[in-house]
């Protein structure tokens, strides 16, 4: 199959393009190395199996010619501007790059003839009062961050040329995703390097706030199952069914890192506020043929992993004996 990956240079995407090159497809990577974090992380993701485009999803042309040149069996679009703190100072950018990007790939797959749009959406969607667990048929009309009113729109195009021109999509809803090559922004990537380098751990609030965390490769199983499926339109939660707060991954880190002279603040240290709750719900079956149950499982093990203090895939590696390069899956050097 050829498949065709937008932000493919990115954490997810790099996972992605691997997983889909062992498998024997042929891929092809549309990137611009956007500057929200270091080019350099990027480049060092690459697989040199792939073909590289470089390219700015909102530039119509440039898609259009790409799509004409690869004529990809399936589009798996990741390219986003990501976050939800970042969104609210720059709101007009995220909606240029996530909505008009996402328009301008879909229009040049209808035009190109490709048949399978799988789209990487959010959690984000449901909202801060939407209800737990989060259903893919809960109402997502009330988004809480610029962001998340990207990735609602970036749906409902998506339904719109499925109904139009018979496209078939997966709107597939991201959990919280963790693993090698995260991106520095986030919270496990930011603890980790900090308490390499002995410093404190800065919380928004009291650290209760709740997760439901799951790791890439289960993520990665569920983007593969969704290129080989058949589809219609359907929006799908990739997560792990359980919810971990900010603070349980931060402590059992500090008990690792103790050699090293991490601060951690103790439990509790900070008034308590409402928990936010973000978890998938467990009773429901996707057409990817993966249950919730199996993340679940699969992202429990993993977790472990990461709280010993190694983002790889030996589970008896203690901090004390990790080199900070191997925490961030990069040969021989930090990031």
């Amino acid at each position: 199959m050829k498949v065709l990956i937008t932000g493919g240079a990115g954490f997810i995407g790099s996972h992605l393009v691997k997983a889909l090159l062992e498998r024997g497809d042929e891929i092809v990577i549309v990137d611009n190395f956007d500057p929200f974090y270091p080019e350099r992380l990027k480049r060092r993701s690459l697989d040199g199996r792939a073909r590289l485009l470089e390219a700015d999803i909102r530039d119509q042309d440039a898609m259009h010619r790409a799509f004409r040149d690869v004529r990809p069996d399936a589009v798996v679009h990741l390219a986003a501007l990501a976050g939800v703190r970042p969104s609210l100072e720059r709101p007009a950018a995220y909606m240029d790059v996530n909505v008009r990007g996402t328009a301008s790939l879909l229009e040049a797959a209808r035009d190109a003839g490709t048949r399978r749009f799988v789209l990487g959406s959010s959690s984000s969607v449901y909202g801060a009062h939407a209800e737990s667990p989060f259903r893919e048929t809960a109402r997502v009309d009330s988004p809480e961050s610029p962001y998340a009113a990207s990735k609602v729109a970036s749906e409902v195009l998506a339904r719109t040329f499925h109904n139009l021109y018979g496209i078939e999509v997966a709107a597939l809803r991201f959990f919280t995703v963790y693993g090698p090559r995260q991106r520095p922004d986030l919270a496990i990537h930011k603890f980790s390097r900090r308490m390499l380098a002995g410093q404190p751990l800065p919380f928004y609030g009291d650290g209760s706030t709740r997760r439901d965390y799951t790791w890439v490769d289960d993520i990665i199983a569920g983007v593969v199952a969704a290129c080989d499926v058949p589809l219609r339109f359907d929006v799908l939660n990739l997560g792990g069914a359980q919810t971990t707060s900010l603070a349980e991954p931060s402590h059992q880190r500090g008990r690792d890192a103790r050699g090293r002279g991490a601060r951690v603040p103790p439990p509790n240290a900070h008034p308590r506020g409402p928990a936010e709750i973000r978890r998938v719900d467990q009773g429901r079956r996707t057409r990817l043929g993966l249950t919730f149950l199996l993340l679940h499982q699969r992202s429990g093990r993993r977790r472990l992993v990461v709280r010993k203090g190694h983002l790889a895939r030996q589970q008896s590696i203690d901090l004390h004996h990790v080199a900070p390069a191997d925490l961030f899956d990069v040969p021989g050097r930090t990031p």
